[in-house]
């Protein structure tokens, strides 16, 4: 598919600035996920986004699904948003001082967890991850975490054991550079199996620090927990005194304001937050209650920094977005704009024969291309991906022609079938429809190369 793409002329200049990327960059990409290698094909770039929209170098416009991965619920270049930056830049960029934005944001946040909770900033989800286990095990003085296989926790050595994301799509589920002792205080979990959480709890529950998980599962695609299973973690927590670390990092006021939590009614220790909080500014955050955030420096001995933790741009930027979400419509038309994209593809699959589980929370989803031998009406009878090795069995092949047909129709997507796609509220329902036309004739596609193999 690559050689297709270069005697495209569509995507000239793209071939000429990637042709000059990988001279200069890994890859020629700042991270993994950026990278087409996975669909076979080299990456577009992007010269502006504005609304739903994107606008390549080379100016093809493509309804845009990526949503930077999550973090514009308001789309690209809302006015709110704009304003807020313009006003703070026009007082300064970074102070190494306290400002008032951290405050205002910290309180919108603090507010929506709805338990009483402190926030501590930091620049991305990554760090925010890597505090949390931090403040996990100062606190406990326990040395194990418990991840669940295919949860994706930024690139923190502990946590990069069959990792879901880039880590996944680029099949090294693992990753050189991380030492043997670095990992052996990880335990693995199947995501929606209770047993097995039970049994390691039993086993191991008075050195265990932390579970953390993504309540609803974003990086190897969008996969939901079961009735009772995050209860149930709760419960396992509360019985061995381990601290429960939701990582809503994605989900975090996208699936809802306040996050799974707010929804499943099930409420972590420690929250991991980023992406919307800083409405497209690299941003981070963790929250917990006071108990526990008066243990971090300088209050308490658990030491955390960051120069540019709380940047009065991100702050700026997050506080407008948060406050876009707040909007009396805003989450019921987020979620009928993702109810109308899925049962659109659901509707296109099930006409051309294609065999898709097509699941979503809110304005995250994901179609997962199903094994070859599942049927479509196996897949519109309820067929669906529940954790890490169903996720793996998809067909990327499929995926990946998938991706280059929408592409060039002018939708894009997330270059990897382990993605969530993002509906933001600037979507319009005639982009919605648009967008299942497209995938209908795509899946035509896909369903042709089927039949031939």
């Amino acid at each position: 598919m690559a050689s297709q793409k270069k005697n495209d002329n569509r995507y000239k200049k793209s071939q000429q600035f990637f042709e000059r990327a990988v001279q200069l960059m890994p890859g020629g990409v700042s991270s993994p996920v950026r990278s087409f290698k996975s669909v076979g094909l080299e990456p577009v770039f992007i010269k502006s986004g504005q609304g739903a929209y994107l606008t390549d170098v080379d100016g093809n416009s493509y309804i845009d699904f990526v949503m930077s991965y999550g973090p514009l619920p308001a789309g690209h270049a809302h006015p709110a948003v704009r304003a807020a930056l313009a006003k703070q830049m026009s007082r300064g960029t970074s102070f190494g001082c306290c400002a008032p934005g951290e405050v205002d944001l910290a309180q919108m946040i603090s507010d929506a967890m709805g338990t009483n909770s402190k926030v501590r900033f930091v620049n991305s989800g990554t760090e925010a991850v890597m505090s949390a286990i931090r403040l996990a095990r100062g606190a406990t003085g326990r040395q194990l975490i418990v991840k669940i296989a295919g949860g994706y926790h930024g690139h923190v050595d502990a946590l990069l054991v069959q990792a879901g994301s880039g880590a996944t799509t680029h099949g090294n589920p693992s990753s050189p550079g991380i030492p043997a002792g670095v990992v052996e205080n990880t335990l693995l979990l199947g995501f929606n199996d209770p047993a097995a959480a039970r049994e390691q709890f039993s086993l191991h529950g008075e050195k265990i620090a932390a579970i953390i998980i993504e309540p609803v599962m974003g990086n190897i695609g969008v996969v939901n927990p079961e009735p009772g299973y995050l209860a149930e973690l709760r419960r396992l927590c509360d019985q061995h005194g381990v601290l429960l670390i939701f990582d809503e990092v994605m989900t975090g006021f996208r699936v809802a304001w306040g996050g799974v939590q707010s929804q499943e009614a099930v409420h972590p220790d420690i929250t991991c937050l980023g992406k919307i909080i800083g409405g497209g500014l690299p941003v981070g955050a963790y929250v917990a209650r006071p108990a526990l955030m008066d243990q971090i420096s300088p209050a308490g001995p658990i030491y955390q920094a960051g120069t540019l933790s709380g940047n009065p741009l991100s702050m700026a930027a997050g506080a407008a977005t948060l406050r876009l979400l707040q909007a009396p419509q805003a989450y019921s038309q987020l979620e009928f704009l993702g109810r109308r994209l899925q049962e659109g593809l659901v509707s296109a699959a099930a006409e051309t024969g294609v065999p898709l589980a097509v699941q979503r929370r809110g304005s995250m989803l994901t179609p997962f291309f199903l094994p070859g031998h599942a049927s479509a009406a196996g897949a519109a009878s309820g067929q669906k991906i529940g954790n890490y090795a169903q996720a793996l069995s998809c067909n990327t092949q499929a995926y990946a022609v998938f991706f280059k047909q929408m592409l060039d129709a002018g939708i894009m997507l997330p270059p990897s079938q382990y993605e969530a796609w993002f509906v933001s509220l600037v979507h319009t329902p005639a982009d919605i429809d648009s967008t299942i036309e497209k995938a209908r004739a795509s899946l035509a596609v896909v369903k042709a190369g089927i039949a031939q193999k």
